[in-house]
């Protein structure tokens, strides 16, 4: 049975039937091209007006995502740089949600130096863990000054939790973060604009009324979406800012990172045992503290856009919709106006699938038309976008095949039924039509 199929499948004649038959195909689709072709020269203007909608459609739609894709994208890269292996102890949730009386929040107390202690000796799932806290302040050099600065005072393991790309000089050493020394890690945006010209390195700022040691620049890096720059900051030691700050009052957050083995869920458990053992509490009372991680943003974001999405596919389908119609009345028309030529090619032999498939494959063309007219206005405005601003906009492969995909499935759906009514034409009254 095996080989006789194999036989069958290699026999001169089989083969020439299949290429008989795609070489038939590849004319019936050339004769198709050429119809649909001189339908769109024939009436220009009509054809216009009619692809507007869908057009319109595919530019509402694609817009959309393409904008959405583009903040989803650089928002993430923003939830990433700050570690999808990092876990927040602080006093607040990111997320709050519930019946859960804001009060109960509002009592808790913040991290402290015990608490970060205490995790740094007991913890075995993590790889490094550190404090931080952050203040504003003016910051000085001779007669240059800077208001509302963000001071962020660290400890010496910040470094390994949140690395930091340093464009100049170093980072604390043991005995400077240790003894609260009186140095400082500034950003390049700060270091423009308190030192033009000028090498800061070496040279002295003046915060909380003291002078500060610039030892190290950090990296230019920008803006990311949530409007934050390590590019305008200023780290200072924690224990020297503890001598001018009260972190208690302006809320501390302990950063700790897993290694690199061990899963967010491990390292969440084993801060919770330590930080309950730390707080003393009983086996029924509830946590003191929230224990946060990128994961919950990146939740809360993809909701968001779940709904944008939605919105997005609303507004643009009114214009799909009415796209639609418009390619539906050109080919009813064309049906119409065609009669004749129709009545003919099947007197002649056409078959009744050869002109179902004429006018499918010119209502999809048509479609596809309109829709690569919305994607090429999203193309330049995504280029001028870009250009002018900072924020950077692409039209991603993904959103051209959807607008394709939509377009082509408008221009099938809509060729439908005047596909079918010219392909049940009767050959004899459709020669006799004199439209």
């Amino acid at each position: 049975m095996l080989k006789r199929y194999y036989c069958v499948l290699l026999c001169p004649t089989y083969i020439e039937q299949r290429q008989q038959a795609m070489m038939i195909f590849l004319k019936l689709l050339r004769e198709s091209y050429l119809f649909a072709f001189q339908a769109i020269k024939i009436n220009k203007v009509r054809t216009a007006l009619s692809l507007s909608g869908i057009t319109i459609g595919i530019f509402s739609v694609i817009s959309v995502f393409t904008i959405f894709d583009s903040m989803e994208l650089a928002i993430r890269d923003s939830i990433n740089s700050l570690g999808n292996n990092v876990l927040f102890v602080q006093k607040w949730p990111w997320a709050m949600g519930g019946d859960y009386p804001w009060w109960k929040y509002w009592s808790r107390p913040e991290p402290d130096i015990n608490d970060l202690n205490e995790i740094q000796r007991r913890s075995t799932a993590s790889e490094a863990c550190a404090m931080m806290f952050q203040v504003s302040r003016t910051v000085k050099y001779l007669s240059n000054s800077i208001e509302k600065v963000s001071i962020v005072a660290i400890s010496h393991e910040y470094e390994k939790v949140m690395p930091l790309p340093m464009q100049a000089g170093r980072y604390f050493t043991q005995i400077e973060s240790a003894g609260g020394r009186s140095v400082a890690i500034i950003g390049s945006t700060i270091a423009e604009k308190l030192f033009p010209g000028l090498d800061p390195i070496g040279r002295k700022i003046k915060v909380f009324g003291s002078k500060l040691e610039v030892i190290g620049i950090t990296r230019k890096e920008g803006q990311d979406m949530f409007d934050e720059s390590s590019d305008e900051q200023i780290m200072v030691p924690m224990d020297f800012a503890r001598n001018y700050v009260d972190f208690q009052s302006v809320g501390a957050t302990i950063v700790v990172r897993a290694k690199s083995y061990v899963s967010n869920d491990e390292l969440r458990d084993e801060i919770t045992g330590i930080m309950r053992s730390v707080r003393k509490l009983k086996p029924r009372e509830e946590d003191n503290f929230a224990i946060n991680e990128t994961s919950i943003i990146t939740q809360g974001f993809d909701k968001l856009f779940g709904v944008i999405a939605i919105v997005g596919w609303i507004i643009g389908g009114f214009s799909l919709l009415v796209g639609g119609f418009g390619i539906a009345n050109i080919m009813f028309v064309s049906v119409k106006e065609r009669t004749s030529q129709i009545g003919i090619q099947m007197s002649l032999g056409a078959k009744r699938f050869f002109i179902l498939f004429q006018f499918l494959f010119e209502a999809i063309f048509l479609s596809l038309i309109g829709g690569a007219g919305g994607l090429l206005i999203i193309l330049l405005g995504t280029w001028v976008m870009s250009a002018l601003s900072s924020f950077d906009v692409a039209l991603t492969q993904g959103n051209i095949f959807l607008g394709l995909f939509v377009s082509s499935l408008i221009g099938l759906i809509s060729g439908l039924f005047p596909a079918l009514q010219a392909s049940r034409l009767n050959p004899v009254e459709a020669m006799r039509s004199t439209f």
